[in-house]
């Protein structure tokens, strides 16, 4: 009995079948690397490097103002960001960015609502900042109630301002996403770097940043 002959291919169906294979793997080459664009771009990476630190101006979380932060720049004030330019709001129970580098070199710390880590962090801050004078030291709270962050700081005896942040908006700008994040930036107000998560932030490396950012070495 003979076997049945071959099936006739149609016309132009392999180059048809390579076409859409070459597409598929293009296909999955593109998702494969927005993904890895994405999770690059959600990661914490604090503000530019180089870029003058974003102005804004938050209650102190110990004083009696309440609000939110102003956020706003020369080209947005007036808006939702704040009636006036951020650095201009200044006074009693403010904390003002804008302020601080003007005083000197600046580290800004971001603490998140019950962060362990985060509190034993700017306890760090707390007994170092004492041997840089000429740096001003801040923080701001994430979130949170307020009134636990007011006994935190009383009991923890931080010395230094503490912003809070009542809607998060800070957060967003200076692109916090891990706790602790310390941003350092010199007098003025321009970047230097950021440290973020506890292997950049131990007592170790923020005094090795400290001594940096006070010119000692």
């Amino acid at each position: 009995m003979s076997s049945p002959p071959p099936a006739r291919r149609t016309p132009g169906a392999s180059r048809y079948g390579w076409f859409v294979g070459v597409v598929i793997v293009l296909l999955l080459a593109y998702i494969s690397i927005n993904t890895l664009r994405n999770r690059s771009t959600q990661r914490s990476t604090g503000p530019l490097v180089g870029h003058k630190l974003a102005p804004f101006a938050a209650p102190d979380a110990l004083g009696p103002l309440n609000g939110d932060a102003n956020v706003a720049t020369r080209k947005t004030a007036g808006t939702q960001a704040g009636k006036r330019y951020a650095c201009d709001v200044r006074g009693p129970g403010i904390v003002n960015v804008c302020q601080l580098a003007e005083r000197g070199p600046v580290v800004l710390a971001f603490l998140a609502a019950r962060g362990g880590r985060c509190v034993s962090e700017l306890d760090d801050i707390e007994r170092l900042r004492h041997s840089y004078p000429r740096i001003e030291f801040a923080a701001v709270a994430i979130k949170g109630d307020r009134d636990d962050l007011r006994k935190t700081i009383r009991s923890h005896g931080w010395g230094f301002p503490v912003a809070y942040d009542r809607d998060g908006v800070l957060a967003n700008i200076y692109h916090v996403a891990v706790c602790p994040q310390i941003t350092l930036a010199d007098r003025g107000g321009r970047v230097r770097r950021t440290l973020i998560g506890s292997g950049e932030t131990d007592t170790a490396h923020l005094r090795q940043a400290l001594d940096s950012l006070a010119g000692r070495r």
